[in-house]
């Protein structure tokens, strides 16, 4: 029992030097959901269809309204509205 305790106290003193670090950004495997998001808006306009671009927009700036992605996502939408009255 006391060599059990001993192990766990040794790991959790390694534990910071484990995790210490920032995450980079740039050694991400997977999108995040408002970049999946911006990224299907960009599809859906790349293929035409441009009622369901400006439905994933909305949706983004709907469930993620403080993101990054939703500021470009207004910005696009409010692009859309001026040049073709579309809301």
């Amino acid at each position: 029992m006391r060599a059990l305790a001993v192990v766990l106290a040794a790991s959790f003193a390694f534990a910071p030097l484990q995790c210490g670090s920032a995450p980079d950004p740039d050694r991400r495997r997977e999108d995040s959901p408002e970049e999946a998001l911006l990224g299907l808006a960009e599809r859906f306009g790349e293929e035409g269809d441009e009622g369901a671009r400006r439905t994933t927009l909305r949706h983004l700036v709907e469930r993620y309204p403080d993101s990054r992605e939703a500021g470009r996502a207004r910005m696009w939408l409010e692009q859309d509205e001026a040049s073709t009255g579309a809301p």
